[in-house]
């Protein structure tokens, strides 16, 4: 036996009326979502335009400035002054020691340096001008090459060579204290000592630019031609 439904269950009725709410629940809710995207794209517009009229407010057009005035030149004031001035000071000077009429003052004798006085027979053999002869070397072996006389027995027994001969220029330039200090012999050594005690003055040897005595050696050469 089938069971019989009563009207008020039987929800077939009703069917329409359901589907007329879920049609505008949809409906509903697709004109909802096409306005809040509106909404949402007027809002960034709108937030795009504010934002630039807020940079085109902060853009301030320069201030054009004034130029510096020019200086002030000041004239310098001339000021006169007198040529003599008194000046009034009190002068308050103060003596560690007291003096009276009494007191005796030693009298103060300032003696002048005494200069070391110079050995005028002291020989230099190194001075700062050395002694010359009168027109340079050249000159004396010119007159050494006139004026000797090769020694016969040397001349016999061919000797050659130089003999060293060694003498003391005086502050006036004279030639003294000649000797042979290292010869070749056969008279050649004598004839050294000859030629240079005739030899003319020199110029003699200056140590801090006075003349002084001063020792020289110097070669005598024998030679046969």
């Amino acid at each position: 036996m089938e069971a019989k439904k009563t009207e008020s269950a039987d929800l077939t009725k009703k069917t329409s009326f359901f589907f007329s709410i879920g049609l505008l629940i949809t409906l509903a809710l697709v004109f909802t979502a096409f306005e809040w995207k509106q909404y949402e794209e007027s809002l960034i517009d709108l937030q795009g335009k504010s934002t630039n009229t807020f940079e085109e407010m902060l853009e301030v057009p320069p201030t054009e400035q004034p130029p510096p005035p020019a200086p002030i030149i000041q004239q310098p004031q001339i000021v006169e002054v007198p040529d003599e001035e008194e000046i009034k000071e009190d002068l308050n000077i103060k003596f560690d020691v007291e003096v009276s009429e009494e007191t005796k003052i030693e009298e103060v004798i300032v003696s002048a340096p005494v200069e070391e006085k110079e050995n005028v027979d002291e020989i230099f053999s190194v001075v700062e001008e050395s002694a010359n002869p009168k027109g340079g070397y050249p000159a004396f072996y010119k007159f050494v090459g006139e004026k000797i006389k090769y020694p016969a027995q040397a001349r016999r027994m061919g000797i050659e060579g130089k003999v060293f001969v060694e003498f003391v220029v005086n502050r006036d330039g004279t030639i003294v204290d000649v000797k042979a200090i290292k010869g070749i012999g056969a008279g050649c050594d004598e004839e050294a000592v000859r030629i240079v005690q005739s030899a003319p003055a020199w110029t003699p040897g200056k140590q801090r630019g006075k003349p002084v005595r001063q020792k020289m050696v110097i070669p005598i050469t024998f030679r046969l031609g």
